[in-house]
């Protein structure tokens, strides 16, 4: 994905204040998709996230075959080909950022009879896609791999697929989820052991659709069995806000004195919610109100008031429950009172970016203690006294890229005495390009 470099420097108008929605959900959005493209019939999804991560999925699925359509501001339409109809693409697949799309795709695309050729941006292309490509070589699928098996790849589908037991080695809904929808035209009961849950919307959304699903728990695993060959029902589809993208500006209401702020129609599945307990824990005056069920997804409105932050020690086994939301918890620990550490963390080092050696060194440009481990970060924060950096006036941090970085550093610069400025702020395009003139909206300013 080429782009000119758009730097800002983000500090503080006012207080926070108002109410805001944020985009929705990215991985309910990228499912409902896929899942209305294997469906036969016409599928119709409101408050789908119209981010570039997102729009190259729709690209990538109108490439085999389906027939999406957008209706309205809030509407979209999709005709599915249904599970086995998926067309040869006579492109290659281009993901741009998406790390999710191209492992859902990869996937979907293994168990059927095509060969499709996945791309994408100098980003996703560093980033490695062995532990998807393992089990659906198992499955009978035949990759053509980048050294180190990474982007550009290719996917040779096995047909018939065969069905297995997978265990999955490190907690992954990319890596369940790849499975379960090569599952859909494997025939037979395709079996995924999952030791640590990691986020359900795939199984939710599967069992809406029509799909032949059994999920039990083992002690604490939880046993996923898929019967294929799966006939899909269209579905009218809600995507609810995206928990993650709300996670900003409520951690921002929570660092920023006299500030009150309410994010409307959050997303609040079970597996998406540590951080908001992590939160509670330290002290966050965090509110859930009208809470309700919208398709088949708990939601709730969240306010978010300033809170004396303390620091705490972060639970390793919540590290699923809250993978992308490190970024913006570090921010929050940087202006707590004491210390915060946090361990279990080795998979942010192969997200967009290394997420803890490159919020390590932006946190230290804006004058924060910080002790980098080799799976966690360690922070003293500032006992909500407003960051203060070392060298400069105004710290110009390097977010590499990546759009939860350059969202944790506006965070950062609306608590600190001269804001904080960001080399590039065009990733937001890949999850929430509206942050800035929401974030406006509330009280801050992006310069």
């Amino acid at each position: 994905m080429a782009h000119e470099p758009l730097p800002r420097t983000f500090l503080l108008r006012k207080p926070l204040s108002g109410r805001a929605r944020v985009p929705g959900d990215k991985s309910i959005s990228h499912r409902a998709l896929i899942l209305s493209a294997l469906a036969v019939g016409e599928s119709r999804i409101e408050g789908l996230l119209e981010s570039e991560d997102v729009i190259a999925t729709v690209a990538a699925l109108w490439a085999m075959g389906a027939q999406i359509d957008r209706v309205d501001e809030t509407v979209w339409t999709v005709k599915g080909v249904g599970v086995g109809g998926l067309l040869q693409p006579e492109i290659a697949l281009d993901m741009g950022n998406s790390g999710t799309g191209a492992r859902l795709l990869m996937g979907l695309a293994a168990s059927h009879a095509i060969t499709a050729t996945f791309i994408g941006d100098a980003s996703l292309s560093k980033r490695p896609m062995a532990r998807v490509m393992e089990p659906l070589k198992q499955m009978g699928a035949d990759f053509s791999v980048t050294p180190g098996d990474r982007l550009p790849l290719m996917v040779h589908g096995a047909v018939p697929a065969v069905p297995i037991e997978y265990r999955v080695p490190v907690p992954s809904a990319q890596v369940k989820s790849a499975v379960m929808l090569a599952a859909l035209n494997t025939p037979g009961v395709t079996r995924i052991i999952e030791p640590e849950r990691t986020r359900d919307h795939t199984e939710r959304m599967m069992g809406g659709f029509g799909a032949e699903l059994r999920v039990e728990s083992d002690g604490d695993a939880r046993i996923i069995e898929v019967t294929g060959e799966a006939e899909l029902r269209p579905q009218n589809i809600v995507v609810p806000g995206d928990p993650s993208s709300a996670a900003f500006p409520i951690v921002a209401a929570l660092v920023v004195p006299g500030s009150d702020v309410l994010i409307e129609n959050v997303g609040l599945n079970p597996t998406r919610t540590g951080l908001f307990e992590v939160l509670r824990d330290m002290g966050a005056d965090l509110t859930f109100e009208n809470e309700r069920e919208v398709g088949g997804e708990p939601v709730a409105d969240i306010r978010a008031r300033h809170s004396a932050l303390r620091g705490i020690d972060v639970p390793p086994e919540i590290a699923p429950r809250m993978i992308d939301e490190f970024p913006i918890l570090f921010i929050a620990a940087a202006m707590a009172e004491g210390e915060t550490r946090t361990s279990g963390l080795s998979e942010l080092r192969v997200k967009e970016s290394d997420r803890l050696s490159v919020m390590a060194r932006g946190l230290k440009q804006c004058g924060v203690t910080v002790e980098e481990q080799e799976d966690g970060l360690t922070i003293t924060g500032t006992g909500g006294d407003k960051l203060r950096p070392l060298e400069t006036s105004i710290p110009k941090v390097a977010a590499e890229l990546d759009h939860r970085i350059v969202m944790s550093f506006a965070v950062a610069g609306l608590a600190s005495q001269h804001g904080v400025a960001i080399d590039d702020i065009s990733p937001l395009a890949t999850s929430f390009p509206t942050f800035p003139p929401m974030m406006a909206d509330l009280g801050a300013i992006a310069g």
